[in-house]
């Protein structure tokens, strides 16, 4: 599997609460703290559910 770094860039205030336990459940939570995940279905899924929040990068 290969790895990625999904880096938070714009906030949760004013999204759904699905959107904000998302990005709670990805390890983030302020702007611009990033994460290192491997890239699963389960974490691929989380990343297209807040795609407009957060920035991925291959490693």
């Amino acid at each position: 599997m290969a790895k990625v770094r999904i880096t938070q860039t714009r906030s949760t205030i004013k999204r759904t609460q699905r959107q904000k336990r998302t990005i709670e459940a990805l390890g983030l939570g302020k702007i611009r703290k990033s994460v290192e995940k491997e890239l699963n279905p389960q974490v691929k899924g989380m990343i297209n559910a807040v795609q407009h929040l957060v920035e991925v990068k291959e490693l």
